[in-house]
C-alpha cells in the first residue's frame, strides 16, 4: 500500500555531486521522520542524514559540510544533495520514512529499495 521509490544514484567522479530523491506514495496521513542511510560492503548500515520528528536535522560526521538533506512535505519526498563526493562515499543508499497511513493511529518504518552511488575515477 505504501511504497518508497528512490532515484538519482549513479557513477560520479571524486569531487562531483549527485542528488538523491525518495518519494512515498500510497494512502498516507502523515510522515514524521525522513532519513537517508547507506551501507558499503563489509560495513554496518549507517545513518547519513535525517529529519527527526521534531523537524531537526542531523548528519553523520563523515558527511557534515558536504551533504544536505531537504524535503518537500507536500510531495512526500526527501532529497539528499551530495557534494564533494569521495570514494569512501561509495555505498548503497536507502531512504527511510516513519509513515502514518490513513485510518491508522501510529507510524511505521518504510524503506526504499536502495540506490547505488559509486564515486570513482
Amino acid at each position: 500500500q505504501v511504497q518508497l521509490v528512490e532515484s538519482g544514484g549513479g557513477l560520479v567522479q571524486p569531487g562531483g555531486s549527485l542528488r538523491l530523491s525518495c518519494a512515498a506514495s500510497g494512502s498516507i496521513f502523515s510522515i514524521n521522520v525522513m532519513a537517508w542511510y547507506r551501507q558499503a560492503p563489509g560495513k554496518q548500515r549507517e545513518l547519513v542524514a535525517a529529519f527527526t520528528s521534531g523537524g531537526l536535522t542531523n548528519y553523520a560526521d563523515s558527511v557534515k559540510g558536504r551533504f544536505t538533506i531537504t524535503r518537500d512535505s507536500a510531495k512526500n519526498t526527501v532529497y539528499l544533495q551530495m557534494n564533494s563526493l569521495k570514494p569512501e562515499d561509495t555505498a548503497v543508499y536507502y531512504c527511510n520514512m516513519a509513515i502514518r497511513r490513513l485510518g491508522v493511529s501510529y507510524h511505521v518504518n518504510y524503506w526504499g529499495q536502495g540506490t547505488q552511488v559509486t564515486v570513482s575515477s
